[in-house]
């Protein structure tokens, strides 16, 4: 048995604890030692993305391997893992042209036929979301859902590698290939954000312009790299990156998921210049370019979880970290038990600090 945080219904988590099924050939049965909480869980616990009910949220984890299944190669027992939601089948036309985030990943999913890999009261399925439900003490994932790092690695850091560093960075070295000197701009300075400025920073941009309404979160942007801040809610926010660039920023980053940051991000542009964006909008959402920005030869894209290559992007993470150019420790607000859980998502409604990071004994 293993005690988790359900989504029972729409508004809350209820802690309680759920049976997982033994590892198939192909998947690994983790201890979780740590998982982040992200706006994205916030999303389904708030009823915003549908899923079905009973679940478990959390997807930025890592923990130690106990027991793996008959055909897993890729981690053993005791290895330290990080766990990772955009996990890839390895054949599909995404997977084979070097795009697996973008993969569905239906292998890497039990089959509706099969009995489910987590249950409780003595059978009763629960939906695992994103492939991984990391609010729970143990973890039954595909191996291709995580990745083993360096042991040396605290992994209460290596939680929030999983999703929040992954998309920002990977915006960043991915999706953007930012060259050394091209100005960037980041709309919203939570998890994702400040993981973006820090590897703006590694990548060498020139300026890098953090856009934020809260002072708290623009200090926080300024010890992780930022060269300039803006407050998002002021009526020349605009003019202001334009001023502090010379005609606008080569990217502009998305990193928050409201249509007012989206706009902006395209507004910030200069000629040439590209749009990503990163954050989870209201379904219901349009971001859209104009006709002299087309002419402008401008460029609007999204980039699910920073379309990353996570099994060999996530230990260079892991190693950027040991060797002083990540900056973890500013990211993580504050540490929590489990059964905090839904305070830690009250603090992040507020949105004055930066990731809560459930901590498992």
């Amino acid at each position: 048995m293993a005690k988790a945080a359900i989504l029972e219904q729409v508004g809350g988590l209820t802690i309680g604890e759920v049976e997982l099924a033994d590892p198939a050939p192909h998947e690994v049965l983790i201890d979780t030692k740590a998982c982040g909480l992200c706006h994205s869980d916030l999303h389904f616990i708030d009823g915003a993305y549908p899923h079905p009910l009973p679940a478990i949220p959390g997807h930025e984890a890592a923990g130690v391997v106990r027991a793996v299944g008959s055909e897993v190669k890729t981690v053993k027992p005791g290895d330290h893992v990080v766990s990772c939601l955009s996990a890839f089948c390895g054949h599909c036309e995404f997977c084979v042209t070097g795009r697996m985030a973008l993969c569905l990943g239906g292998d890497t999913r039990r089959a509706q036929t099969a009995a489910p890999r987590i249950t409780r009261n003595g059978g009763e399925p629960v939906a695992q979301m994103l492939n991984l439900s990391a609010f729970a003490e143990q973890m039954l994932i595909h191996e291709h859902a995580c990745v083993a790092i360096d042991k040396d690695m605290p992994l209460d850091r290596a939680a929030i590698i999983g999703c929040a560093v992954t998309t920002g960075a990977g915006a960043i070295f991915n999706a953007c290939s930012v060259v050394p000197g091209e100005t960037v701009a980041v709309i919203g300075c939570g998890g994702v954000g400040l993981a973006t400025i820090n590897a703006a920073k590694i990548a060498g941009a020139g300026k890098v312009i953090a856009i934020d309404p809260l002072t708290e979160k623009r200090q926080l942007a300024e010890v992780l790299g930022a060269t300039h801040t803006v407050d998002a809610m002021a009526d020349d926010a605009v003019e202001q990156v334009m001023k502090i660039t010379g005609g606008g920023v080569h990217h502009a980053i998305e990193a928050v998921g409201r249509q007012a940051s989206a706009d902006l991000a395209v507004k910030v542009l200069r000629r040439g210049g590209t749009a990503t964006i990163l954050g989870m909008m209201p379904l219901d959402c349009k971001v859209g370019l104009g006709a002299m920005d087309l002419l402008s030869g401008k460029k609007l894209q999204g980039a699910i979880m920073g379309m990353n290559h996570f099994p060999v992007d996530l230990p260079r993470l892991v190693d950027f970290y040991m060797r002083g150019l990540l900056d973890l420790d500013t990211i993580i607000a504050e540490r929590i038990p489990l059964e905090k859980i839904n305070e830690g998502f009250e603090k992040m409604k507020q949105g004055t600090s930066a990731r809560s990071v459930v901590v498992f004994d």
